[in-house]
Order: C-alpha cells, then sequence, then structure tokens
C-alpha cells in the first residue's frame, strides 16, 4: 500500500500562524524569561558581593586604626587631632575611603576629610559603638548617606573612643552599575544565543515531522486513525523488544480480546505459539493458522534481521467463512457426481482406476504427487483418476493451507469407496503412501 502526503501550507491572510513561528516565538518567550531572572539574580547577588566587599575593606580599616598604639596615646595629648588627622588621612586615601572619622567618648570628632569639622560633635548616633559593639548599615551624615561602619576603641575595658570609616552610597553604587553593564551585556548576548539556538531547534523539530503544520498532523492522525480500525484485516505491530504497539480492533476481534488489553503487552502473552512463530520468523505468501474457532491467514515481515531484533508487523485475515463454504460445495459436488455417475470418460482405465481407489482407500488424505509416486505413475495421472473419483462421488477433496503459494488438494475417500475396496481380495495389502 502506498501512502502520499500533501502538505498544505497555510495561505496568507487565513490567521493561522505556522507552527515555525510558534515555536520560535514560544522558546523565544521561554529564553527571555529565564534570561531576564538570570540576569536579575546576578544583578542582586552582585550588589550584596559589591557592598559586602566594601563592608569587609571598611572593617578591616576601622579595627586597624582602633587598635593603633599611636592612637591610644594621642587621646592624652592636649591636641589629639594633630597626631590622629593626618595619619587617619594618609589611611582614608590609601583605602580609596569616603571619609575616616575618630572621636572620643563624647563623640567629638578629632579627624575628619573636612578639617574644619574638626572638634564638632559626629553628625549621627554613636550609642552602639560606645557601648562596646560594632556597627555596620547605612547613615546620612555632613558627607551625605553613606555606607558605614563605626567600632569603639578601648583601653583596657573601657571605652574611650570611636572610629568611624564609610563611603558614599553613590561610589558603591556606581561601581555596581559599572559591573552591571557586564551582566546585561551578558544577557543580551545569551539572549541572541538563545534565539538562534531557538531557530536551530525549530528547523530539526520540522525536519522529525516531515514539515507538517499541526492541522495536518491532526488529520493525518485521525486518517490514521479511521482507516487503521475500519479494517477488515487485523493488523499488530511489536517494537524491537518483542511488546505490541498497535493494534486494531479486527486483530483484537479475531484473537477473541479485547483492544486495551492487548495494547503495549508482550507478543508472547498474546500470540499462540503458531503466531508468535508466523511473527518472527516472517511470511509473505501467508500461512494458515487456527485460532479458537477460527480459520486465520497469517502474514509478517519478520522480526528478526539477521541477528537483531527488528520492529515487525503481524496481518491476520479471516478465512473461516471461505473455508466452510469450500467444504460445503466439495460436499454438495460429491453427492451430484455420485448421483450422475457414468462409464470412464475416454483416456481412464478401469485397472489403473482400481489401483488408485484402491491406494486412496487404504491411504485417505493424500495428494496426487503422493499417490503417483506410490503406484509409479506421474502425478497429472494421479490427479485425473483422483478427480474422476472425486466427480463421481467416490472421494473428497480439501485444501491444503500448509503448502507455501497456492493451497494444495488432497483426497480423501467416500463411505461407497471403502466399502468397494474392502470387497476387492488384495486390497489391504496395497503399498502404503509415504508422507
Amino acid at each position: 500500500m502506498t501512502s502520499t502526503t500533501k502538505h498544505i501550507s497555510p495561505q496568507p491572510g487565513d490567521g493561522r500562524m505556522t507552527l515555525r513561528v510558534q515555536l520560535i516565538l514560544l522558546q523565544a518567550l521561554i529564553v527571555a524569561v529565564v534570561t531576564l531572572i538570570a540576569g536579575l539574580t546576578a544583578g542582586i547577588i552582585q550588589a550584596h558581593t559589591v557592598r559586602d566587599a566594601y563592608e569587609d575593606r571598611m572593617l578591616a580599616v576601622a579595627q586597624s586604626i582602633a587598635s593603633m598604639p599611636v592612637i591610644h596615646d594621642a587621646f592624652d595629648d592636649a591636641d589629639p587631632s594633630s597626631t590622629i588627622q593626618p595619619l587617619a588621612e594618609t589611611i582614608r586615601k590609601a583605602s580609596d575611603l569616603t571619609y575616616v572619622v575618630v572621636a572620643n567618648a563624647d563623640g567629638i570628632r578629632y579627624s575628619h576629610p573636612h578639617p574644619e569639622r574638626i572638634g564638632e560633635p559626629v553628625s549621627t548616633d554613636p550609642s552602639v559603638p560606645l557601648s562596646g559593639r560594632i556597627f555596620m548599615g547605612t547613615e546620612t551624615g555632613t558627607l551625605g548617606t553613606s555606607w558605614r561602619v563605626k567600632v569603639p576603641i578601648f583601653d583596657g575595658a573601657d571605652v574611650i573612643g570611636t572610629v568611624s570609616v564609610g563611603i558614599l552610597e553613590s561610589q558603591g553604587d556606581g561601581e555596581f552599575a559599572a559591573n552591571l553593564a557586564w551582566i546585561i551585556g551578558a544577557m543580551l548576548a545569551a539572549a541572541v544565543l538563545g534565539m538562534l539556538g531557538s531557530a536551530w531547534a525549530t528547523s530539526v523539530i520540522r525536519r522529525r515531522i516531515h514539515r507538517l503544520e499541526p492541522h495536518e498532523i491532526t488529520a493525518l492522525v485521525r486518517n490514521q486513525e479511521t482507516t487503521l480500525h475500519g479494517l477488515s484485516e487485523g493488523v499488530i505491530s511489536v517494537d524491537a523488544h518483542g511488546r505490541i504497539t498497535l493494534v486494531n480492533d479486527a486483530a483484537a476481534r479475531l484473537l477473541g480480546r479485547e483492544r486495551d488489553e492487548i495494547a503495549d503487552a508482550a507478543a508472547e502473552d498474546v500470540l499462540g505459539p503458531e503466531l508468535l512463530a508466523v511473527l518472527r520468523d516472517g511470511e509473505d505468501a501467508g500461512r494458515p493458522v487456527i485460532v479458537g474457532d477460527r480459520v486465520l491467514v497469517a502474514r509478517s515481515t519478520g522480526a528478526h534481521d539477521g541477528t537483531a531484533s527488528v520492529e515487525a508487523t503481524l496481518l491476520l485475515r479471516d478465512h473461516t467463512e471461505l473455508h466452510d463454504v469450500v467444504r460445503r460445495v466439495e460436499e454438495a459436488d460429491a453427492i451430484i457426481a455420485f448421483r450422475r455417475r457414468a462409464g470412464l470418460p475416454k483416456g481412464l482405465s478401469a485397472e489403473t482406476l482400481e489401483r488408485v481407489s484402491t491406494a486412496l482407500a487404504a491411504h485417505p488424505d493424500s495428494s496426487a504427487s503422493e499417490l503417483g509416486t506410490v503406484l509409479s505413475i506421474s502425478r497429472v495421472s494421479a490427479r485425473r483418476y483422483l478427480e474422476h473419483l472425486a466427480s463421481t462421488g467416490r472421494a473428497l477433496r480439501s485444501l491444503d493451507y500448509s503448502t507455501r503459494g497456492r493451497p494444495g488438494t488432497r483426497y480423501r475417500v467416500t463411505e461407497s469407496l471403502v466399502t468397494e475396496s474392502l470387497a476387492i481380495p488384495g486390497a489391504a495389502s496395497s503399498p502404503a503412501v509415504r508422507d
């Protein structure tokens, strides 16, 4: 059976979006969403990374200043700022910080980026470091909103002052913005690569489905289902692992099973030994198989290609009615021929006819070839005598489906021929017909 598929492309203006466009848009949406989520996540992580890096740097600077002996000694001087201010500014510039402010326990500044602010109280609450704890956070002071770290200065167990180190929030945001440009660039590159990958994946998928559109696939499946289950011939497909992948209604009916219980079952659990042999060995001409009270002719493509197992298809055709009709016609022909029995046709010998009758009576269900071999006559001659016996009602014909190709013919005696053979002396000593 030859199957052809007609490709129907959507016409301009029919409002139908092609599968290629649908796949590209769907994958582009997925790529865009995933890239956006990845970019936002990377941006948030980068923002926290930048801030954590600055806080770690500020904490290290503040703690190192708070632990310097020169700072401790300067607190006892008449003018502490003369020693602390130059040192604090040097450290601030070397660490790329916005400010380094050292203050006493009363909150009076001993250092500041703007020297005129020295001697003034600090602009933010110093209670946390003065209580002996470390403060990290964002506050707004005289220089603006900044990320800052405040640590206490201990003299033994007493807190004698604080060190406040900070960086303007705008400076941290600027560094984050610079890193964000790289993140956005990576997102755009990923989106472009994703779009190219989507186009490639779409091309592969369309080749796999023979460039069919969804409505064409739907119509094709419906037509196949309608055709398959409308067949009177049973169809069973088996994969390389021996499991049934397809079965139509006719096959289930011929096997006397429900289609749902056959589908996806192991072939050896559903098919009998004879059908399983036909499936595995392959049979082009068809082999008669009796399944229950049905006579089926089975054909198969074979489940083996050399030593490897392959997919196979088993076709079943019901010949039960045909077999019954042939048998009834043969019986009717035998009765009519018996009633119209006449003399021997021209070319037939009564002596040879008697020998054939005797051999057939002793060995029923023989073919013309078998009787010809035993009687040392040709198959054609034996067939002529056997056909004469059948036409006169003394023998019956039956079709032999076990032969490859056309069914053969076998002959068996009727009761009248058996009676005649028993009455002939020496009939029992006729040579045996060898199968």
